[in-house]
């Protein structure tokens, strides 16, 4: 399917023939599709952190086409979108938070608003996962800060579990070093086990990053989100929530905001990989975010205050 819709190839266990193949069609002078955040992340305001294939191959591509043609260039052309409801969807939204509550168990407030209903799903999932990792909570303090508090005690655990170095501090970087040590089989299989379920904790809990709580508002579209995430990250084993994993459905009718941010020329790019991510990064960074402020500005969300919003 992927090979065939010249998009950048999905072989699992075999990437650098993925890469291969796409930059060898690119070099016929094709256009070769990825999304570069990787995954669906739902934060529909937010661009995640890119992942560096598309300017890896985009600079493999231009070597061997110099190789040639000393005037080969090769353009990355971004394309990022917002998709906006185009009516009230609050009682579908609403139906939608019930089932969640309703699957993992969780009773619902009577007095809460939509907005609270969702922060208090994953408030109480977050009490969960302190109670398991054996912490005390503040029921006081913030989302945030005890979500950044039981980051830090896990990610302790799984650096000392893998043996990290001290200066290995930074989460990514661990997270890294612990992909690397269970693709490398060290350690038993209890201890494997122990390293996975850890790494994969972390993974879910950094899902709802400091965007969440960053804004005194909140958008029908981020509640929405919100759902889906709690949904993929937390409903498993029945056929509704297989289904929806793969093909969420939408609260209501939407309008898909679509547009393509200035192409960056990696042949007029004088900088690392690492600059040239960054700085597309930038773009459809800024495109997103001056979408966004223009569809606020002509009323096309509708807001609540943010319960996940802290000064």
């Amino acid at each position: 399917f992927w090979l065939a819709n010249n998009l950048i190839a999905q072989i699992p266990g075999n990437s650098g023939a993925a890469k291969e193949h796409s930059i060898a069609w690119a070099l016929k002078g094709h256009g070769v599709l990825l999304h570069p955040e990787g995954g669906v992340g739902w934060h529909g305001n937010v661009v995640a952190p890119l992942l560096p294939g598309a300017v890896e191959m985009g600079f493999e591509a231009l070597k061997r086409g110099r190789v040639t043609d000393q005037d080969f260039k090769v353009w990355i052309a971004p394309v990022v979108w917002k998709l906006a409801f185009t009516k009230n969807v609050e009682p579908a939204l609403a139906q939608e938070c019930a089932y969640v509550e309703k699957s993992l168990k969780i009773e619902r407030r009577a007095a809460d608003t939509l907005p609270e209903r969702v922060h208090h799903i994953y408030a109480t999932l977050l009490s969960r996962d302190e109670i398991a990792c054996g912490m005390a909570h503040d029921e006081r303090a913030s989302y945030a800060a005890r979500q950044k508090q039981l980051l830090l005690e896990l990610s302790r655990r799984l650096g000392e579990g893998i043996s990290a170095d001290p200066g290995a501090s930074e989460i990514a970087e661990l997270l890294r070093r612990s992909r690397r040590w269970l693709r490398e089989g060290t350690g038993d299989a209890e201890r494997q086990k122990q390293i996975r379920s850890l790494a994969d904790t972390i993974q879910r809990l950094q899902r709802v990053g400091p965007w969440a709580s960053a804004n005194p508002r909140i958008a029908q579209e981020e509640i929405a989100e919100h759902l889906k995430r709690i949904r993929n990250d937390h409903c498993k084993g029945t056929l509704r929530d297989t289904v929806n994993c793969f093909v969420p459905q939408p609260a209501g009718p939407r309008c898909a905001h679509i547009r393509v941010p200035e192409p960056l020329g990696l042949h007029a790019h004088p900088g690392s990989i690492d600059d040239a991510l960054a700085e597309l990064h930038r773009r459809m960074q800024e495109t997103i975010s001056t979408t966004v402020a223009e569809l606020e500005a002509a009323g096309s969300f509708i807001f609540y205050p943010n319960p996940f919003y802290h000064r």
